[in-house]
């Protein structure tokens, strides 16, 4: 049964980068089929997907982060990896990451979720 849980600073400082990591336990984040994905939700609103790498290491962003979000991932340690640089305040929120068993944006029952972390952008 597979387990993901997010680390990371909770507090980030505006212009910087934010920087989470995803360890995954009870399963390979190489195995075939599965995207592994970062959503986050803001105070008082809704999911919003920020993209995933999948099991062949292909990565997809959301366009209006794009520019700013990496992805990434170190199969030795069986953990990936989200970098969002130049955050702001509008970056406050609950990160999750999940595992996905397709593209689209998992949906609350769908796929496997870590339990989230808050990160708050503040100076």
């Amino acid at each position: 049964q597979v387990q993901l849980q997010e680390t990371g600073p909770g507090l980030v400082k505006p212009s910087q980068t934010l920087s989470l990591t995803c360890l995954v336990s009870g399963g390979s984040i190489t195995t075939n089929n599965y995207y592994w994905t970062w959503i986050r939700q803001p105070p008082g609103k809704g999911l919003e997907w920020i993209g995933y790498i999948g099991y062949s290491g292909s990565t997809s962003y959301n366009p209006i982060h794009r520019s700013r979000t990496s992805i990434s991932r170190d199969t030795s340690k069986n953990q990936f990896t989200l970098q969002l640089s130049s955050v702001t305040p509008e970056d406050t929120a609950v990160y999750y990451c999940v595992r996905a068993g397709s593209r689209a944006t998992p949906a609350p029952g769908f796929g496997s979720w870590g339990q989230g972390t808050q990160v708050t952008v503040s100076s």
